[in-house]
């Protein structure tokens, strides 16, 4: 409106200032006077109220596009700092996920729950499972966080369904729950597990490698319908050359996999490098356990 005002200031139309022309003295037909081409009132108002309105007009499409910009360019502002604090909390909870502070981790995740970033969440569902197997947890609280794990798991996928990591998480997830659900529940479940897994493996990159080979093993063991112990042990056996030592859990699977193809010498073998693996996490030490177990079974036997 200030624009407009300013721009009527530059032509004052009005019935004292109407536009007209003043011919020569001795011009024909004129003594010096004003030629008869003067506006009339009800014309130079008419024409008056339209060039305001014009002028208003302009003004205040000018104001909304500038309104407009400021609006972007707030918005721009908004989101790419939301954005920079996500990337701040990935990077605290990849930080405290290689250090073994499970509850830290979760702590942090949980003041963020209500996000709809895939890679946050399915973080979250990693974290909640990581506390359920705590040994300090209660048995009540194990499975609410099962539970809740499969809960942001299945965010996860929702909100990216081409996340290899939301599909891998949500099928390890599922499996936890089924031990819940009954013999029925996992039997059925285990063709959910294997598609996402195989899913997982499509989708997967060289960037997120480590992911997969971290948790390939946990997946594959459950042996779903149409799998077998030798495809298995070739999975295991892959991720172990890509990366050697990369995960407890897949040195004890490759033990319990030779045994039940009943290689004793390759399970005693795979056994012993899951018992003597550094443990940094509660699950490793469980690992450590079962593996010990098993190789006292074997010196029983003998």
């Amino acid at each position: 409106m200030a624009l407009a005002v300013r721009f009527w200031c530059l032509f004052p139309v009005g019935r004292s200032a109407a536009w007209g022309l003043r011919l020569p003295a001795g011009a024909a037909g004129s003594r010096g006077q004003r030629v008869p081409w003067r506006l009339g009132a009800s014309e130079a108002m008419g024409n008056s109220g339209t060039f305001k309105r014009s002028l208003l007009f302009s003004a205040l499409s000018y104001l909304g596009f500038e309104t407009y910009q400021v609006i972007s360019q707030a918005v721009l502002v908004h989101a790419a700092a939301k954005v920079f604090e996500i990337e701040e909390v990935l990077e605290q909870a990849d930080y405290l996920y290689e250090s073994g502070e499970t509850e830290k981790l979760y702590q942090l995740l949980t003041q963020y729950k209500e996000s709809e970033d895939a890679e946050l969440l399915w973080r979250l569902a990693r974290a909640s499972r990581d506390v359920a197997q705590l040994s300090g947890t209660s048995e009540e609280e194990k499975k609410f966080l099962v539970y809740e794990a499969l809960e942001y798991a299945k965010r996860a996928l929702e909100k990216n369904e081409s996340s290899c990591a939301a599909h891998k998480w949500y099928a390890i997830c599922i499996g936890d729950v089924g031990d819940y659900e009954g013999i029925k529940a996992k039997i059925a479940n285990a063709y959910i597990i294997k598609e996402h897994f195989e899913t997982s493996v499509s989708l997967i990159s060289f960037a997120e490698m480590p992911w997969y080979q971290r948790r390939i093993a946990k997946v594959l063991f459950a042996t779903p319908p149409g799998s077998t112990y030798e495809e298995a042990l070739g999975y295991f056996h892959r991720a172990e050359q890509v990366d050697p030592n990369f995960y407890s859990k897949n040195l004890l699977l490759l033990g319990k996999t030779y045994l039940k193809l009943h290689n004793k010498k390759l399970a005693a073998f795979w056994l012993t490098k899951a018992k003597d693996y550094p443990a940094h996490t509660e699950e490793d030490k469980q690992i450590q356990t079962e593996a010990a177990q098993l190789l006292r079974g074997f010196s029983d036997k003998n």
